[in-house]
């Protein structure tokens, strides 16, 4: 925080604040009140016109964060998407600020473009430094490597939201709480929401309705396009629809950023020589969509894709899992695929805790000196290897081809190659996991020739492509082609829009699309290309006499 605490916590001088007085309205608080509280829906942004304000942690008010005074603005990325704050606001002295809510300060963000950035940047380092330190967010409680605590916390790490974790086994406090609160091991993991609920081995969407990131989507609305699926092609559609007038709402049934979220590091895409993660990339994504003022719901499944009429003019209707439904003017299908599963009896027993489907910190650290397997042979599977190199004493990487060149990137190839912790078997299977009790202890796998072996590991990590998640589209009237991708093709040459359907103003991008070329950087691409098909969608509309909304007639004007 230190090396960038200029950038985290600027003051602007006086002639700044006064540009930013008509997104705002002013807001005075006796010494001691809160400005805001942890766990409470934050109302936005506040930039201090005199007085002091200070911001700590709400299990730890005696360890200030920051403390804010005129010209600095208070507020991280909760407050853009108008979600519960992570720490608390409490008045030093008196003090008067501009309260600049969420929306404004979405518009603030665009029509005052050199602040917007100093603010925004400001937003994504404070937070990054709350992720860092572990300040703020639910505080989990279980045994460090249980099953259900990865699950939960990798579902809050790969949505960038902070968290605490607490071993009852090792850790004081854990068996404080547990003692206090009388959590019993079938209550394990339990979770402390930052407003005192306390969940008992929650599903993840308890969690994200503790933390914000689930809420309840306004049935009267009629968005101009939906769409499903928050991974690179989906995010780059919000972004590029909302910076260009549309209402969007993006859905996602895990968390933003999709298979490339889970990439340890990305090197060849376009802009950034020296790599990035998909974490990092993504991330930048999805605040870039919440800024130009997408809806995004974080987990939230599309069950059927239906249509509805509204004062005789046609609608999609889109059913969730949830039982809500939203109705827009475009859907954009960008929900990838799903990750492949190892043909092995008793995999399912494993998952979760032993058998991974990407490599992140949590993988690591959990393997971290040991020996692992992972099977393989494409760029993710590289990514991921080298990545764990790092960690691990050794990397058996099994494949089940004859070279790694067939299917990998070159850079990749040669970097592996040069890795003395990693050992690539070619033309391998693996034939058996053996153990108990849900813990892996033994893999076992056949090489060409026919003999078996077996090693004592702990680990294995699956990156063996992925199948179309296209299964809920059965009865959707979506064409799909042989191996159940969505065949947007199929129509290529007729009157439709680039990457329509076989249902009008229904369109598919990405990994999900036949044909399409399965890379971050094509599939933001195709992301970017939606928007203009489906601006050339909803004016055909407009000619034919459908309300297409206001946002939409803006863009076509």
């Amino acid at each position: 925080m230190e090396t960038r605490r200029a950038q985290m916590f600027p003051v602007l001088d006086t002639d700044e604040i006064d540009r930013l007085r008509r997104f705002g309205q002013p807001n005075q608080f006796r010494a001691g009140a809160f400005l805001v509280r942890a766990g409470e829906i934050a109302q936005g942004l506040f930039l201090i016109l005199s007085g002091e304000v200070r911001v700590v942690p709400h299990d730890a008010p005696d360890k200030p964060i920051v403390t804010y005074g005129t010209g600095s603005f208070m507020g991280e990325l909760a407050q853009l998407s108008g979600r519960p704050a992570l720490a608390d606001g409490l008045a030093v002295s008196e003090v008067e600020a501009l309260l600049i809510a969420s929306a404004r300060l979405r518009d603030l963000m665009v029509q005052e473009a050199e602040l917007g950035e100093r603010i925004m940047r400001a937003l994504i380092l404070r937070r990054i430094g709350l992720l860092e330190q572990g300040i703020g967010g639910p505080v989990i409680i279980g045994r460090a490597d249980a099953r259900d605590v990865l699950r939960l916390e990798e579902f809050l790490r790969r949505n960038g939201h902070p968290y605490q974790k607490l071993d009852p086994d090792t850790d004081s406090c854990a068996r404080t709480l547990v003692e206090r609160f009388h959590v019993s091991a079938l209550d394990l993991p339990t979770v402390l929401c930052a407003d005192g609920t306390l969940l008992r081995n929650p599903s993840v969407a308890q969690l994200a309705r503790c933390i914000g990131l689930l809420h309840a989507i306004d049935s009267t609305k009629i968005f101009d396009v939906a769409v499903i699926g928050a991974g690179p092609a989906g995010l780059a559609a919000s972004v590029y629809a909302t910076s260009e007038g549309l209402s969007a709402i993006v859905l996602d049934c895990r968390a933003f950023g999709g298979q490339a979220g889970a990439s340890a590091r990305i090197e060849n895409y376009l802009g950034f020589p020296t790599g990035i993660s998909g974490m990092a990339l993504m991330a930048r994504a999805y605040n870039q969509a919440q800024k130009f003022g997408a809806e995004i719901v974080i987990p939230e499944e599309a069950a059927h894709l239906g249509e509805t009429f509204i004062a005789g003019r046609r609608f999609s209707l889109l059913n969730l899992s949830s039982g809500q439904s939203i109705v827009a003017r475009a859907v954009v299908i960008a929900c990838g695929a799903e990750y492949c599963r190892l043909d092995v009896e008793n995999l399912a027993d494993y998952e979760g805790a032993h058998v991974h489907y990407w490599a992140s910190p949590i993988e690591a650290r959990l393997c971290a000196g040991e020996e692992v397997a992972l099977v393989g042979a494409g760029n993710s599977a590289g990514q991921a290897a080298v990545y764990l190199s790092g960690f691990v004493r050794k990397v058996w990487m099994i494949v089940r081809g004859k070279s790694l060149a067939a299917t990998m990137s070159h850079y990749l190839c040669e970097r592996i190659a040069a890795q003395r912790n990693i050992e690539v078997l070619l033309e391998t299977e693996i034939s058996a996991l053996e153990g108990a009790d849900g813990k892996l202890e033994r893999i076992r796998w056949r090489r060409a020739a026919g003999e078996e072996h077996i090693h004592p590991i702990r680990h294995l990590f699956l990156l063996i492509g992925a199948a179309p998640n296209t299964r809920w589209l059965g009865q959707s009237g979506i064409a799909l082609d042989a191996k159940g991708f969505v065949d947007a093709l199929a129509f290529a040459g007729t009157e439709r829009n680039a990457f329509e359907t076989s249902r009008a103003g229904v369109f598919a991008i990405g990994d999900v699309r036949s044909q399409s070329v399965k890379r971050v950087a094509a599939s933001v691409g195709e992301g970017a290309q939606v928007v203009a098909a489906i601006h050339a969608y909803l004016a055909q509309c407009a000619r034919e006499g459908e309300d297409v909304g206001s946002g939409a007639r803006a863009a076509h004007a």
